[in-house]
């Protein structure tokens, strides 16, 4: 009797087991994917010429950037999907470069910056940014790293008080509607950054907007339309590479 209990026991951990395993994979394989609107920001144009490899760099044709934003993406979402974000301020004169994430997770490679600087010599300015779990990565690598400039946080906060001593130029951008992010955390985290920070609320905005990969499980809908948050989310990204640029 105790050798079949044991065999069922074995059966049920097995199985339980088998379960666990399915949705790990799962989860760490599904991922947003990027809108058609986002594939078409990824097409050169007369304003940004762009280049996918290891990353996708998009680059002013009219002048020669010293200035560069490194973008991490969010959660499970594909590098691609911040597209028309990069290109937007891309024509604003500035290198922008989304850096694809294992398993499109930013906690696996919070580093992935390192690999950009190097190939970009003739940036002389870094500014590092990141959507969601993206821009926690984001804070952590710019904590580590004196030769980042600035940090734009979108929809995100730094996990601690990392930058809070630090003379980075900081700006925090949220949608007023965002179901994903803590928005308490969001704001509450005036505590955990340099005194002169801005925050930039979004009106109607949510959380899925700062990227083009449609709807975001557990987000409000928006009551403003895709382009208008990213047009806003990028003149408040433009404002703080302006700053750094001076």
């Amino acid at each position: 009797m105790k050798n079949k209990t044991f065999k069922k026991l074995g059966f049920i951990v097995l199985g339980l087991i088998i379960v666990a395993l399915i949705f790990i994979v799962a989860f760490f394989t599904t991922s947003y994917e990027p809108s058609t609107q986002a594939m078409a920001n990824l097409e050169d144009s007369t304003l940004v010429d762009v280049t996918e490899n290891n990353f996708i760099s998009f680059t002013p044709e009219n002048t020669t950037a010293t200035t560069g934003l490194i973008i991490y993406p969010g959660a499970k979402v594909e590098p691609e999907a911040y597209a028309p974000l990069a290109n937007k301020i891309a024509q604003a004169g500035y290198e922008v470069i989304i850096t694809p994430m294992p398993l499109n997770f930013a906690i696996f490679d919070s580093n992935a910056a390192d690999e950009v600087i190097s190939k970009f010599p003739n940036i002389k300015n870094w500014v590092i940014s990141g959507h969601s779990l993206g821009g926690v990565m984001a804070a952590k690598y710019a904590s580590e790293n004196s030769n980042i400039k600035g940090v734009i946080f979108y929809a995100s906060y730094p996990q601690g008080d990392e930058l809070k001593d630090s003379n980075i130029e900081v700006t925090s951008i949220y949608g007023s509607l965002d179901g994903v992010a803590d928005l308490e955390k969001i704001i509450g985290s005036k505590d955990l950054l340099p005194t002169s920070t801005t925050f930039v609320e979004i009106t109607g905005g949510n959380h899925a907007q700062f990227g083009s990969y449609g709807e975001q499980s557990g987000d409000n809908p928006a009551e403003i339309s895709a382009d208008e948050q990213i047009e806003k989310a990028a003149n408040a990204s433009i404002e703080l590479l302006d700053k750094i640029s001076k």
